[in-house]
């Protein structure tokens, strides 16, 4: 059992198992703030010329059944803002990135030639002088 529980805390302390804790946290946060966008920012606007605030009062029945077609309307556009959101957060990271990589640091000088290569260049010059 000791055993186990070692191997356990050795997963859970690993490094890709807290960067996806973080990672589903601020996902859940980022959630909230892209559904507040949908619900108080787009919809609204959208329900100008739809008539409705959201999507969720359309509906149909069949027979006694009431079918719920707005919930899922509903459910795909909030998936397709936040798929789209988190693309464009995804683009201009990358494009951070790549300016970070793009700027190469400047090539280091060529070091001082040593007391007998300056040596060999003067004799250099002095025969090709003759």
């Amino acid at each position: 059992m000791k055993k186990f529980l070692n191997e356990f805390k050795a997963f859970a302390m690993r490094g890709n198992v807290m960067d996806l804790a973080v990672g589903v946290i601020v996902g859940g946060a980022f959630s909230n703030i892209t559904n507040s966008l949908i619900n108080d920012i787009i919809m609204p606007i959208i329900g100008i010329f739809v008539g409705e605030d959201t999507f969720a009062s359309l509906s149909f029945n069949i027979g006694p059944a009431q079918i719920m077609i707005g919930n899922f309307i509903q459910a795909v556009f909030n998936f397709i803002v936040l798929a789209f959101v988190v693309f464009c957060l995804v683009k201009a990271i990358n494009s951070l990135h790549r300016k970070k990589e793009e700027a190469p640091a400047a090539p280091p000088a060529p070091p001082e030639p040593s007391s007998e290569e300056k040596l060999l260049t003067e004799i250099r010059d002095l025969l090709k002088n003759k």
